[in-house]
């Protein structure tokens, strides 16, 4: 059985899919991108903050499953340029502790829903 995870606390899908779904005691987390839940509108004027709307968004689905930061065992962080590294890891990093942090794969891509410039989704325990 699955379990489908809703909140109002982060962005509705733009799609035919939820936000998170639990199977078998791990909660998988669909990308999120930097949509302001309470205003519908995307948050892109700067990678930083675009990126620490992500967070949010993913810290509000992870809450709605009983979970948080600490049981995230993976990460896919897909962005629209390389060059946004740095600064996405910046804010990303401030989200786990370094001896705990997940499992992760960083990928430019050539576009992104809403064409926006980061897009993250991960994985975690419940």
């Amino acid at each position: 059985m699955k379990q489908i995870i809703q909140t109002k606390d982060a962005p509705a899908p733009v799609g035919p899919y939820n936000q998170a779904v639990i199977a078998n005691g791990i909660l998988y987390v669909s990308g999120q991108i930097a949509i302001n839940p309470a205003t519908g509108e995307l948050e892109t004027g700067d990678i930083k903050q675009e990126t620490e709307r992500v967070m949010q968004n993913m810290a509000a689905v992870l809450k709605a499953a009983n979970t948080n930061f600490e049981n995230v065992i993976k990460c896919s962080i897909f962005m629209s340029d390389m060059g946004n590294y740095a600064a996405i890891n910046e804010v990303y990093a401030k989200y786990f502790n370094d001896d705990t942090a997940p499992a992760r794969e960083a990928v430019e891509v050539a576009n992104l829903p809403k064409y926006v410039n980061v897009e993250i989704s991960c994985m975690a325990i419940v």
